[in-house]
């Protein structure tokens, strides 16, 4: 589906990958199981095989390549039949708490499908897969299957399964368990065909490794966006909690001249110019706005740059490629309506992802449902 479809060279440099960090598993365990955290397995991925790591923006998709968005995953094989985490829904528990668990059962299935539908918009991807490395004693095998939306024409509750913990469901294509306590999606993989296997050697002693030189062609000790600087921006008002009717993303019904519809804004609250002072080209002693440039998810890039008084906000230049993106193809907001909280709830997101790649390169995307807020409180003194 994927794999298949790249470079052999890149499929061996996987592998090897893989190999070399499985071998080191007496770090941690002393299972015959070789251990792959899953922040590993994500950056050898994107490494190896030349994708977009988006592991960091807690979307649908934890990597995509070209037009094929990815769901990353690696858990012990066992009988080849795991439920595994694909979506959480704390932040949303007040859309289904009370709810009888057939209604709780419809809503996770829209919320799922609505944030799945939102990524692929973002980077424009129109195929998504899970690929899956499975770990068994002494040996990686590899699995892809397609990712589905879950199919509301043939989902069914699963009665006789599902206690007052756990509600199990089913479509057409897969089965699901939904673990309330959590707020936490589950669905169950099939992994009996890989498309790979290989042995990985544990070794005894893998400090002896790491302490010579061949060590450093396989290190990896961060994903590449860990290499800059990052800030969470909101895409509502975060002094009123909304998105204002005359600012933000509803720029374009600001009065004072005539706007174009898709005129918007990306807030930056005063504090972040504080706190990260120097992160974006902006001198609050200045009135000269020094352009940038704005790397969207698909790779398309545009002009930006720091506007409004105080710096309180970016937009695009012109103002209308932003807001079209934002406006017309994630949110799907009709021309003339107000953006509203609501609108940003229903596929799951609040929050922009601003990653400094130079002093005049930023990549951009979304990010789900208080992310800000987290990063707010977490930064801001």
């Amino acid at each position: 589906m994927f794999f298949d479809k790249q470079s052999q060279e890149e499929q061996k440099e996987y592998i090897k990958l893989l190999q070399v960090v499985g071998s080191l598993s007496n770090l941690f365990s002393e299972s015959r199981t070789p251990y792959l955290y899953y922040r590993a397995a994500e950056n050898i991925f994107c490494r190896a095989l030349n994708a977009n790591n988006l592991s960091r923006g807690d979307i649908s998709f934890d990597a995509f390549k070209g037009s094929v968005g990815i769901g990353l995953k690696t858990f012990v094989h066992g009988n080849g039949k795991k439920f595994e985490k694909v979506a959480e829904f704390n932040k949303d528990i007040e859309k289904f708490r009370g709810l009888n668990e057939e209604n709780i059962m419809l809503k996770i299935a829209e919320l799922r499908n609505n944030r799945i539908a939102a990524t692929e918009r973002a980077h424009n991807t129109s195929k998504k897969i899970y690929h899956l490395v499975t770990r068994k004693d002494g040996m990686f095998e590899i699995h892809e299957e397609e990712m589905h939306y879950i199919d509301l024409a043939s989902i069914k509750l699963d009665r006789k399964k599902t206690t007052d913990k756990n509600i199990f469901f089913k479509d057409k294509y897969n089965h699901y368990k939904f673990y309330i306590a959590k707020s936490t999606l589950y669905k169950q993989f099939l992994c009996n065909n890989p498309i790979a296997k290989f042995d990985v050697e544990v070794l005894d002693d893998p400090f002896q490794l790491l302490l010579t030189d061949q060590s450093e062609e396989y290190y990896i000790a961060h994903e590449q966006d860990e290499k800059f600087e990052q800030i969470y921006l909101p895409l509502y008002s975060a002094r009123s909690g909304k998105v204002e009717e005359k600012s933000g993303l509803n720029q374009w019904n600001a009065g004072g001249r005539d706007r174009h519809e898709d005129e918007v804004y990306i807030p930056i609250p005063s504090w972040i110019h504080q706190q990260f002072e120097g992160f974006f080209p902006y001198d609050p002693h200045s009135d000269e706005k020094e352009p940038f440039i704005l790397v969207l998810p698909d790779g398309k890039e545009i002009d930006a740059k720091v506007c409004q008084s105080g710096g309180k906000g970016f937009m695009s230049k012109p103002n209308k490629l932003l807001g079209h993106w934002i406006l017309r193809t994630i949110l799907q907001v009709p021309v003339g309506r107000l953006v509203t909280y609501e609108d940003l709830d229903r596929v799951g997101i609040d929050s922009a992802l601003v990653t400094k790649i130079d002093d005049y390169r930023f990549k951009i995307n979304f990010a789900s449902k208080g992310s800000y807020a987290d990063f707010e409180e977490e930064f801001k003194n």
